[in-house]
């Protein structure tokens, strides 16, 4: 199961991850395709989300590369995978807790202006401070082969360096803790006020029954995005888990149950997203059968279209051989007349 320290990774984890992998890259892509696809479905929750999803693009390519890669030492690809990943993983965390602090201020505090005023902060903290640690971390040379004992195949902060909890905690694990202590709050918060907006709405039903139904300043925001710190609490635990066995000099880290749980958590939240915010909500949902549809459907004219012209060329082409034949017979019959006239 390991050696020393080394963590083995097995080849059927492996294939797990990559899978993985690859469904947070298609699910990451969507996100960002439909949201510059369709210009109605681009407000602040969603541009918030898309940003998001850039990170968790960033994050299933990075670790991709490390689990199909299977590093050995502290090569340039080890450390350039880990720094992309560190910056991406790290990001996520912050944009994370920025969509629940905009769904905190827009929801329970009501208010817009305020909400859309912190979106600037947000990228130059969910961006500006991931890349000052990680540009750091590689600087020092705390970057590279971690013998996976708390990752999964990719390259995180380095075996060898002397304080690499420390760096393990300011590359990762002190954001993911304070995400676990700040989400559950405000998710609290959001859903609380929430149920009290709708208890007293419900008062009004009857007065408002006849009339068009309309959405509340709650709806808004599109209330799914609330679901946001529940997937990232469920899909992290086994990270942090590992973690903390780490901290307790526990072999049980390298369960392969539990390596394999790490590997698709840590790179799953992107096809989550697109499950919940996509295939799960219906006008996307079908937006996407409408476009599925008509690609079909063109994709079958052009096919019969195709199909219809190369059944109107090959009468064409036999008209022309037998012109063709007909005229070497009169160019043969010519030649008789010809001989004839000789003989005469």
């Amino acid at each position: 199961m390991a050696n020393g320290n080394e963590t083995v990774v097995y080849f059927s984890e492996q294939v797990v991850v990559l899978c993985s992998c690859a469904l947070s890259f298609v699910g990451s892509s969507l996100i960002i395709v439909t949201f510059i696809a369709w210009s109605d479905l681009r407000t602040t929750p969603r541009r918030l989300l898309v940003f998001l999803s850039v990170s968790d693009w960033l994050s299933a390519v990075s670790y991709a590369y490390g689990v199909w890669s299977v590093f050995r030492t502290d090569s340039v690809d080890c450390v350039v995978q880990g720094a992309v990943s560190t910056f991406a993983n790290t990001s996520s965390f912050f944009w994370t807790v920025a969509i629940a602090i905009y769904l905190y201020v827009f929801i329970v505090r009501s208010s817009q202006r305020v909400a859309d005023s912190l979106v600037l902060v947000f990228h130059l903290v969910s961006w500006g401070v991931p890349l000052i640690i990680t540009v750091a971390a590689v600087c020092l040379n705390k970057i590279g082969y971690d013998a996976s004992e708390v990752s999964v195949g990719w390259c995180w902060v380095s075996i060898n360096a002397p304080d690499r909890v420390l760096w393990m905690l300011l590359t990762g694990k002190i954001w993911e803790f304070l995400a676990y202590l700040t989400l559950p709050v405000l998710y609290i918060l959001i859903k609380r006020h929430i149920h009290i907006a709708h208890a007293a709405l419900s008062e009004y039903r009857p007065i408002l029954a006849n009339r068009p139904p309309s959405h509340s300043f709650s709806s808004m925001a599109d209330r799914k995005l609330t679901f946001i710190p529940i997937i990232f609490i469920v899909l992290r635990i086994w990270s942090t888990v590992r973690f903390i066995l780490l901290l307790a000099g526990s072999a049980a880290r390298q369960s392969p149950v539990l390596v394999t749980l790490h590997g698709i958590g840590n790179t799953s939240q992107g096809a989550a997203n697109c499950i919940l915010f996509v295939l799960f909500t219906k006008p996307m949902r079908t937006r996407l059968c409408t476009a599925l549809c008509y690609c079909c459907s063109r994709c079958r004219a052009e096919g019969q279209y195709s199909h219809d012209a190369s059944h109107r060329l090959l009468p064409n082409q036999d008209e022309s051989t037998q012109i063709g034949g007909g005229g070497g017979g009169e160019e043969d019959g010519g030649g008789g007349s010809s001989r004839a006239g000789n003989q005469r």
